[in-house]
C-alpha cells in the first residue's frame, strides 16, 4: 500500500532531519530553511527506498503549465471555490510519464513554527487553514481526468508538521483520504539547550 510506504519514507527522513538540524532549530531559522533541510533528508531517503521516480520540491506551484488549484469546501452543501496552491514541501513525479502515472502525488507537507510570538488566535487560524488544505489534497476528485487533472488532489499522504519551541517537540499529524488518521511527537532540542 503506497500510503504505508510514504509514511515509512517520511519517518526515516524525519529522523535524519531532527538529528542533522538541531542547530538550525535552536537558532530558529526560517520555515523555508527548515523545509530545505527536510527536502535534503527526503531526497536521501528516496535513494534507499523502494519507491522510485519521485522528486522533492519546496513551494512547487504548477500542475504541468497551470498554477496548482484545489477545491476548498465552503459549506456542508458541497459548495466549493478554487484556491491556488503552494505547498511547503511535496514529493511527486512532476507529472512525468512512466513509473508513477497512477500515483503522481505522493506526499505533501505543511510546516509551521510555533515560536510563542504569534497570538494563539492567529496561530490557530493559520494551522486550521493548513489542515483544511491538506484534507482537500488527500481527497480524490474524478473531474477533469485526462492529460492534466482539473484539480490537484489524490496525495497518498499529507503531513502537518509543527515545530513547537515551548514544548520542544515536532508534532506531526498525518492525513489520508481527507481525514487525519495519526499523530506523533518527536523531541527537537536537548533539554539543556531549550
Amino acid at each position: 500500500m503506497i500510503e504505508i510506504e510514504a509514511k515509512e519514507l517520511f519517518e526515516g527522513a524525519n529522523r535524519k532531519f531532527l538529528e542533522r538540524s538541531k542547530v538550525l532549530i535552536e537558532r530558529r531559522v526560517s520555515e523555508r530553511n527548515l523545509c530545505g533541510e527536510l527536502k535534503s533528508c527526503l531526497e536521501q531517503e528516496l535513494k534507499d527506498f523502494s519507491i522510485k521516480g519521485y522528486y522533492v520540491d519546496v513551494e512547487y506551484n504548477r500542475n504541468d503549465e497551470v498554477i496548482k488549484r484545489y477545491k476548498h469546501t465552503t459549506s456542508n452543501l458541497g459548495a466549493y471555490k478554487l484556491k491556488q496552491l503552494t505547498c511547503d514541501l511535496i514529493v511527486h513525479s512532476r507529472g512525468e510519464k512512466g513509473l508513477n502515472s497512477n500515483n503522481d502525488n505522493l506526499i505533501a507537507i505543511e510546516m509551521k513554527k510555533n515560536t510563542g510570538k504569534q497570538s494563539i488566535e492567529v496561530l490557530n487560524k493559520a494551522k486550521e487553514a493548513d489542515r483544511k488544505r491538506l484534507m482537500a489534497l488527500t481527497n480524490n476528485y474524478e473531474e477533469g481526468k485526462g492529460s492534466v487533472l482539473k484539480y490537484v488532489c489524490g496525495y497518498a499522504l499529507e503531513i502537518f508538521y509543527e515545530i513547537d519551541y515551548a514544548k520542544q517537540v515536532a508534532e506531526v499529524e498525518y492525513f489520508r483520504k481527507g481525514k487525519s488518521f495519526s499523530k506523533d511527537s518527536f523531541p527537537i532540542l536537548d533539554n539543556e539547550k531549550g
